[in-house]
């Protein structure tokens, strides 16, 4: 096991870089919330992974959002510390990253290890182009270096181990802040697209982590993301959206996890505009200029946020609402059942 010398400030999927596209559910791409034993982390289970198949480690940033209570800012954007597995031949086997919806089983009063923080801001775009010149493994107090460069400004250190960096007119661009209550324990595994035996690659990944002791969070769920390229047509799109238009029957014949977060139905205007007389009959760049007024989110039961933005590196549909699982059976379980609703 290795640990790269080279970090990898991107923490997205790139989908085009595996095989090509065939049908709905020949290539998937799942995600797995799981909570690392008390004193252990995400990074435990990557050295793990790394070990067994003589692999190597890399740092990543890892992009969320969580809610803000500070005046007129709904959210705040970040980048937490996660981890990339590679295979002996470099090719990627899984990225273990946090979750800001897991939060009932960790002690919130808990110190922050060393080494866990986090880069706030406002602004997505200043955190995205902090991915890309900014090292995840720098210390807190040099991170924000090349961002400080970039803006010819400087980093101001604060009280708490936090640092600040304003630009020149005295406008925050970003802070780094310790990430303590046991974020660190919060591990959701994130794969890259897999084809062939679905339940072997989960096996792969899930059969550590039991070994290890790592549990099923209280809000967990199991997120599946489909290519998007076959829901690119009318008739496609409006089989979709009626099956997630029953929520209550979909949740129930899934065992839908009533304690998971960031879940929504969808906006009644997407079905409603799939209902209308010769919806189905329309082209697709119809369909994507209609698509463009409906208030999307990504925090939905079905995620088709990149299907209308055409997105170069994760283009997808994406399901939501698995229940949490920690073996291959359960979440193929409710896959087949997907597959039966939406043949």
């Amino acid at each position: 096991m290795a640990t790269s010398d080279t970090p990898r400030q991107s923490d997205t999927v790139t989908w085009s870089d595996h095989p090509a596209r065939t049908g709905h559910w020949d290539r998937l791409g799942f995600e797995v919330e799981l909570l690392a034993p008390s004193g252990a982390s995400r990074h435990t289970l990557a050295e793990e992974f790394a070990e067994q198949c003589g692999g190597s480690i890399r740092t990543v940033f890892h992009h969320d959002a969580e809610p803000s209570l500070v005046e007129g800012r709904p959210v705040f954007h970040h980048l937490t510390r996660g981890f990339e597995v590679d295979e002996a031949n470099g090719a990627m086997r899984c990225r273990l990253v946090d979750d800001v919806t897991i939060n009932t089983d960790l002690d919130i009063h808990k110190m922050p290890e060393p080494g866990w923080f986090r880069i706030l801001s406002d602004e997505p775009r200043l955190l995205r182009l902090a991915q890309q010149i900014c090292d995840p493994t720098a210390s807190a107090e040099s991170m924000l270096g090349p961002m400080a460069a970039a803006f010819g400004s400087a980093v101001e250190a604060l009280d708490g181990n936090r640092f600040r960096l304003d630009d020149r007119g005295g406008d925050t661009i970003a802070m780094i802040a310790p990430q303590g209550g046991e974020r660190e324990r919060v591990c959701e595994i994130v794969t890259p697209p897999l084809t062939g035996s679905f339940e072997d690659a989960l096996e792969a990944l899930l059969g550590p982590a039991r070994d290890l002791g790592f549990t099923i969070p209280a809000e967990a769920a199991v997120h599946i993301h489909l290519d998007a390229e076959p829901f690119r047509t009318a008739p496609a799109l409006a089989r979709l959206i009626e099956l997630f238009s029953e929520r209550d029957a979909l949740w129930s014949t899934l065992g839908t996890n009533q304690a998971c977060r960031r879940l929504s139905p969808l906006p009644p205007e997407l079905v409603d505009g799939v209902r209308q007389p010769g919806f189905t009959d329309r082209s697709w760049p119809e369909v994507l200029m209609w698509l463009r007024t409906i208030p999307l989110t990504k925090y939905c039961d079905l995620n088709l946020v990149n299907l209308r933005k055409g997105a170069r590196t994760k283009d997808t549909v994406e399901i939501r609402i698995l229940p949490g699982a920690d073996n291959p059976g359960q979440i193929l379980a409710g896959l087949e059942e997907l597959k039966r609703a939406l043949p």
